[in-house]
C-alpha cells in the first residue's frame, strides 16, 4: 500500500502542484490580482467549460441517475449539518455563509477531474465528467444562493443565479445534445480551447489564494466557524459520502470516482463566491489553504484504498 500511496503522490499531486506553485510564486513576486482572474472564470472559463463537457462527454444514464442521486443526496446531508451548527453555535449569517460553502462543494474540477484521469484513466474520466458537470451547475445556481444570501434576500439570491452565464451555457448544451444538433467545428474547438484554459487558470489561482491567506489572522469571532468548517470537510464528509454511495447502491468505478471527488479539499469556487458577495472569505480561503495542504497527505491514502 505505501509503493500505491507514492505513486498517487508523484503520478499525480506533484504534476497538479505545477500550476498552484505558479499562482504563489506570481503572488509573491509580481503581487498577482486575482479579482480579474476570478471575473475570467464566472463569466468564460465556467461556461465554456461546462457547455464542452456536457456536449462532448459519452455518457451512460443509468450512471447519470445515480451520480445525480448522489450529489443531490450527499449536498443535503452536508448543507444540514451546516445550517445545524451555524445554528448551534449562533454563527453570523455571513459566516453561516462561509461555513456552508466550506463544507458542501469541494475542488472536483481543477483538482479532482484531472487526479482522476491519472489515477483512473479514461473510464475514470467519464465517471468523473459527470459529476464534475453536476457539480459545476450546483455551485453555480445553489452554491450563488448559500454565498448571496448573506447579503441579498432569497428573491434576490435567486436573480443572481440567472444573471451568470452557466446556467444558460447547461441549457444550450443539453439543447444541443437533445436534438443531435452539430455545433459547427470552429465553435466546438473553440469551446475546448477554453475548457483547456480552466484548470491552470484555477489551479494558479488556488496557489495565489494559498500565498494571501498566509499572512491572514481570523478574528476571534470568526475562529469558531473555521474549525467546524475545517473538521467537516476533512473528517465528516468522507464518512458522509460513503453512506451516500451505501444507500444508493452504487459499486465499482462509479463508487471510487465519487468518493474521491466528495473528498477533495474546499473548492477554489467557493472563494470566489465568498468574495463576490461577502460570505466570510476569509474562513473560506484559510479553509482552502489548510484543507488542499491536507489533501497533499489524505488523497494519495484514499486513492489507494478505493482503487
Amino acid at each position: 500500500m505505501f509503493n500505491s500511496i507514492v505513486t498517487v503522490l508523484f503520478q499525480a499531486i506533484v504534476p497538479l502542484s505545477i500550476p498552484v506553485i505558479v499562482g504563489a510564486l506570481l503572488t509573491k513576486h509580481k503581487n498577482l490580482d486575482t479579482k480579474p482572474l476570478q471575473t475570467l472564470l464566472l463569466y468564460f472559463l465556467i461556461p465554456g467549460l461546462i457547455f464542452d463537457t456536457l456536449y462532448t462527454v459519452d455518457i451512460v444514464m443509468e450512471d447519470v441517475y445515480k451520480t445525480i442521486g448522489f450529489s443531490l443526496l450527499n449536498l443535503a446531508l452536508l448543507w444540514g449539518i451546516a445550517v445545524i451548527l451555524g445554528r448551534i453555535f449562533k454563527l453570523s449569517s455571513s459566516e453561516r455563509a462561509g461555513l456552508t460553502l466550506i463544507s458542501t462543494f469541494t475542488n472536483s474540477v481543477n483538482y479532482g477531474l484531472p487526479l482522476v484521469l491519472l489515477t483512473m484513466g479514461q473510464l475514470g474520466l467519464e465517471n468523473a465528467s459527470v459529476y464534475v458537470v453536476i457539480q459545476m451547475i450546483i455551485v453555480n445556481t445553489i452554491g450563488i444562493y448559500f454565498a448571496a444570501r448573506s447579503q441579498f434576500t432569497i428573491k434576490g439570491a435567486i436573480k443572481k443565479v440567472f444573471s451568470l452565464p452557466a446556467i444558460y451555457a447547461t441549457i444550450a448544451a443539453i439543447f444541443f445534445k437533445t436534438i443531435h444538433l452539430t455545433v459547427p467545428v470552429g465553435i466546438e474547438t473553440g469551446m475546448a480551447m477554453i475548457a483547456g484554459a480552466y484548470a491552470p487558470v484555477v489551479l494558479a489561482i488556488l496557489g495565489a489564494q494559498m500565498m494571501k491567506v498566509k499572512t491572514e489572522k481570523l478574528e476571534h469571532t470568526v475562529k469558531t466557524a473555521f474549525w467546524i468548517g475545517l473538521s467537516v470537510r476533512l473528517f465528516l464528509s468522507p464518512f458522509l459520502a460513503w453512506v451516500c454511495l451505501t444507500i444508493l447502491n452504487i459499486e465499482g468505478p462509479l463508487f471510487s470516482v465519487l468518493f474521491i471527488l466528495a473528498c477533495m479539499p474546499v473548492a477554489v469556487n467557493s472563494v470566489v463566491l465568498a468574495e463576490e458577495f461577502n460570505a466570510s472569505p476569509k474562513i473560506v480561503s484559510k479553509a482552502i489553504l489548510w484543507t488542499t495542504l491536507a489533501s497533499f497527505i489524505l488523497l494519495p491514502v484514499i486513492i489507494s484504498i478505493v482503487t
